[in-house]
């Protein structure tokens, strides 16, 4: 049955951010107002957000409130992108017509949009020709324009070969980094890396939880670290993952040179999308944990309903170093109960004495503060693949009961469920774009990837996305000072006495 994650797609109703009688935030509604989405049907329960409280307090406060899995909340809505989808097609060598179950038409693709700089070429076509692809798009009458294509091979075998990985996060870097270039060029793969004694077999409506982690892009020197999300779903027909929802982040505040809005996306739109889609730009890798329950996967689903609404109202906004796509997933699961390990920060006296070392070689203070702010921030929730490394050790761990900890009501119940953990591989899809990699995890990583010329960096300037002040809600609590904001002013203090001294001694 058709599906957006664990809710079923007879739920909603596919409309516009335009649309007039739906329930929806004014707020979320405005981000879509050009775009296809999934809207819950009137009536449906939704989740709610706290006007007043910052994030991570207003999910520990709902999640203290409620049981785990007695209600879902529906999202406020869900990023489909288009409207139609066929199942099943076979794309022609020249890609200019398919063969879907009821017969012929003709084929396109939805236009490239100015600022993305790879496309769809022959390389595409040969591998998407062969083999049985979902497309979404839009069906005008003998023609369909496509504008993602999933490859429906890409599924979970009924029995994955298992695979001996060491316990800890390190063994789960190495895996990512243990193909070429991270995996870009290689088969889709997917392995289990734990599996209960006498658990059941895997079964078409099984709820999962499971992590994404998309890496480096091959031709943006400020993506190295790739991209993280949370995911929840049911196990399709044939072990079928496209209709999976990814709780994807992104700044609000600029337009993406992709088209990406930061939104709830089924799998095949987040990965598969002609322009936004991340397998058409590096490498991916899921962490997929078969549950015995839905309970688990449906208090995380709730709760991300809750961020989305904040998010949406601008009560917090998405920074690189304090509220990125690990970041905000973290904190997420953090408030939920789930006490995923930290990292720490990588150096507090690289970043005290970068800062206006930084600020003087750039020449802006913001860029010093910037760096500041990377260098003391949880790696944790600063790095996707340490985040992504990070929870699925502890996953391993809590599964097996060698937490080593006292745990959370949510963990112990997370814990119970888990029947099957996997490590899934998705290779970058072939286009005009160069081949990404692993993504790093430190500064040092970062520096060695991106070229020491500036004029040699590949970035992609991207317009700004102004967020309207009558959509702004004067009770939203303000965002806390940065770590940076502090260590200015200490900077400034220490300046300051030492003017003094100084002046002190020259008077004396």
């Amino acid at each position: 049955m058709p599906a957006y994650g664990l809710f079923p797609a007879d739920d909603f109703r596919i409309t516009t951010g335009t649309c007039p009688d739906c329930q929806g935030l004014p707020q979320a509604m405005w981000f879509f107002r050009s775009e296809t989405i999934a809207v819950p049907k009137n009536g449906l329960p939704l989740a709610g957000f706290s006007p007043t409280l910052p994030l991570p307090q207003d999910v520990a406060t709902w999640a203290k409130s409620v049981t785990p899995g007695s209600q879902p909340l529906y999202p406020p809505l869900i990023w489909v992108a288009a409207p139609d989808i066929e199942r099943g097609v076979q794309l022609a060598a020249d890609a200019s017509r398919i063969t879907t179950q009821n017969g012929m038409l003709n084929f396109s693709l939805v236009p490239q949009l100015p600022l993305n700089r790879a496309w769809f070429d022959q390389r595409s076509r040969d591998y998407f020709c062969g083999r049985p692809v979902k497309i979404r798009g839009n069906r005008e009458g003998d023609s369909f324009v496509a504008r993602t294509l999933w490859p429906e091979d890409f599924r979970l075998p009924d029995n994955a070969p298992s695979l001996a990985l060491a316990d800890g996060p390190a063994a789960i870097r190495d895996w990512l980094r243990a193909q070429p270039q991270g995996g870009a060029q290689s088969p889709f793969v997917v392995e289990s890396v734990w599996w209960r004694p006498g658990a059941a077999a895997q079964q078409a409506g099984q709820a999962v939880f499971g992590l994404m982690l998309n890496g480096a892009q091959g031709d943006d020197d400020e993506a190295h670290g790739g991209h993280f999300a949370v995911m929840t779903g049911r196990i399709g027909e044939h072990g079928a993952i496209d209709d999976w929802l990814i709780l994807n982040f992104y700044t609000l505040d600029a337009e993406s040179e992709k088209g990406i809005i930061a939104a709830p996306v089924p799998l095949d739109n987040y990965l598969g999308d002609l322009n936004s889609g991340q397998a058409w730009y590096r490498p991916s890798y899921m962490l997929v944990a078969r549950l015995r329950e839905a309970r688990t996967a449906v208090h995380v689903q709730s709760a991300f309903g809750r961020v989305y609404n904040q998010f949406y109202r601008h009560q917090f906004a998405y920074q690189h170093a304090r509220a990125n796509c690990a970041g905000i997933s973290v904190t997420t699961l953090r408030a939920l109960g789930w006490q995923v390990p930290g990292r720490g920060p990588e150096s507090w006296l690289k970043a005290t004495i970068g800062l206006p070392l930084q600020a003087i070689k750039t020449r802006s203070l913001s860029k010093g503060k910037a760096l500041f702010d990377y260098l003391t921030e949880d790696r944790t929730r600063l790095y996707p693949a340490a985040a992504f490394a990070e929870i699925a050790a502890d996953l391993r761990r809590l599964a097996a009961g060698q937490s080593g900890r006292p745990i959370s009501e949510f963990e112990r119940l997370l814990a119970e469920d888990v029947e099957e953990i996997l490590l899934v591989r998705v290779p970058q899809f072939p286009s005009s774009r160069a081949r990404g990699d692993w993504p790093v995890e430190s500064s040092v990583e970062y520096a060695a990837r991106v070229p020491k010329d500036p004029a040699a960096q590949q970035i992609v300037p991207v317009p700004a996305r102004p967020f309207p002040d009558a959509l702004r809600d004067p009770q939203a609590p303000a965002e806390p000072p940065l770590r940076s904001d502090y260590a200015v002013l200490a900077w400034g203090l220490a300046l300051l006495l030492m003017i003094l001294f100084i002046l002190q001694r020259l008077l004396a």
